[in-house]
């Protein structure tokens, strides 16, 4: 108000003033004083922008969209908040924005045709920019769960236009049909660019966005679900690390859910060539939660993918990573929930396999985790249901953890699955136990051999030496 006030000063001071005298003398002084002044009618032209025009309230009716239009164009306006310049300017562009925010709020029709490139326009203006970036060329150093987030110092500004573009894409005034000529693929591979951001505030908004436009925009949806797969290939054959892999993953979750029956052959391809091989990406850590969340979906829709799903996990099992391997293991538990029978046969003997390297892994916590699969009735019911296959490959393991694993809790798991396993089949477990006590000997007697012949070339050599 007081910006206002200010202008409306100003102007009646200009309409009071004196005509100037005629002559040359006058009209010298004149343009002196002009000149003089252009300067300072430029900067209070400036920052006064936002001030000059009236509250959309305020407005008569027949004049709102207009002003509605010119307070978007203003609003175009960009600072710079790595200063603290213009800080009158910035907290008046802050004060337009939440006006227009509120006046879409309030007012019916208020996006018509001819608006709709203002709006668009000057969303664009404000939210696409160059993100800044850390440098990542060390990736075992960058860990973006360690690392403060960098949040972005324009958000005051950011967080208006979010919102104000969110209401948009919600309104029941915008017509899809019309507004796709504005919000059109160009602008959604913009919009999928800013998911790298590292400030969680504006991912989060983007977020929300995205999934409205693929609700609202039918056009588009096949366009974004290829967008959003080239963003993945890029974080999983290019760069590694990406800030929003997890919120595209969130967005992906409730569109899978959405799919038809049958799925179509481009689903399962995504499935396949996308979202599988995110497992072998180094931060997966930071979104892992939601890329089993999209596993699972896919699994319900079809159980057939399982045996997909759990077949590549093992080709991309972690080795050295210990906190890894404990989420491959309970994505695993996650997704054998949701296998059935004949494709948990196709898949049982390499699968347990895996299994039981991870039983004997030294570190207790990958042991441990393994162990629990035991706790989980619907795998022991198909465990038992392959029994005969199953029961030789891992009570060797279980032998082994009993007598070797240096942790005590380990050691409880492991006593409590062979009483699982001796109750399910007494029989089977005996001949198992009796099968892994032959091989055991057998090994030790191999080891005494080798052993024994190691010490007589060793022999050999010294008698040769001394010679």
């Amino acid at each position: 108000m007081k910006l206002i006030q200010t202008v409306k000063r100003r102007m009646g001071n200009e309409e009071k003033k004196p005509a100037p005298a005629r002559g040359e003398t006058a009209s010298k002084s004149k343009s002196t004083a002009d000149a003089s002044k252009k300067p300072a009618a430029a900067k209070a032209s400036t920052d006064n922008a936002y001030a000059v025009l009236p509250k959309l309230r305020e407005a008569p009716l027949a004049d709102r969209a207009e002003l509605f239009r010119q307070k978007m164009q203003v609003c175009s306006e960009l600072f710079d908040f790595h200063n603290d310049n213009n800080q009158k300017q910035k907290e008046a562009k802050r004060q337009t924005l939440l006006e227009i925010v509120e006046f879409v709020n309030n007012t019916r029709n208020c996006f018509n045709e001819s608006l709709m490139q203002d709006v668009v326009s000057m969303v664009r203006a404000n939210i696409f920019r160059a993100l800044p970036t850390k440098d990542r060329t060390v990736m075992s150093i960058y860990d973006p769960e360690d690392e403060e987030p960098t949040l972005e110092k324009a958000w005051p500004h950011l967080q208006i236009v979010y919102e104000f573009f969110l209401r948009f894409v919600v309104s029941n005034d915008v017509d899809p049909k019309i507004a796709k000529r504005f919000v059109d693929q160009r602008f959604v591979l913009n919009l999928l660019e800013l998911f790298d951001s590292e400030d969680p505030r504006e991912r989060d908004y983007l977020k929300t966005i995205l999934h409205r436009v693929y609700g609202k925009f039918m056009a588009l949806r096949s366009f974004i679900r290829r967008a959003i797969q080239h963003a993945f290939f890029k974080v999983i054959y290019e760069c590694d690390i990406h800030n929003g892999v997890g919120e595209l993953l969130e967005i992906l979750g409730s569109i899978i859910n959405g799919f038809a029956l049958p799925l179509k052959d481009e689903h399962k391809d995504f499935l396949i060539k996308a979202l599988i091989p995110l497992h072998k990406v180094k931060s997966l850590a930071s979104f892992h939660q939601q890329l089993s969340y999209c596993m699972a979906q896919y699994v319900e829709k079809d159980p057939r993918l399982a045996h997909d799903i759990i077949t590549s996990m093992l080709k991309f099992w972690p080795v050295s990573i210990t906190s890894k391997q404990v989420l491959f293991l309970n994505e695993l538990e996650e997704t054998l929930e949701l296998t059935q029978p004949t494709e948990f046969a196709l898949m049982q003997d390499v699968l347990f396999k895996r299994i039981a390297m991870c039983i004997t892994c030294p570190h207790f916590q990958v042991a441990e985790r393994t162990l629990f699969l035991w706790n989980n009735d619907y795998i022991v019911k198909l465990i038992n249901q392959n029994r005969q296959e199953l029961f030789p490959i891992v009570i060797g393991a279980l032998y082994t953890n009993s007598k070797q694993h240096w942790n005590s809790a380990v050691h409880g798991l492991t006593f409590n699955v062979l009483k699982l396993l001796m109750e399910a089949d007494p029989q089977l477990f005996d001949q198992c136990s009796a099968d892994h006590r032959q091989e055991a000997e057998e090994e030790e007697r191999r080891d005494e051999l080798r052993e024994t012949r190691w010490a007589a070339l060793k022999d050999h050599f010294a008698t040769k030496q001394a010679n």
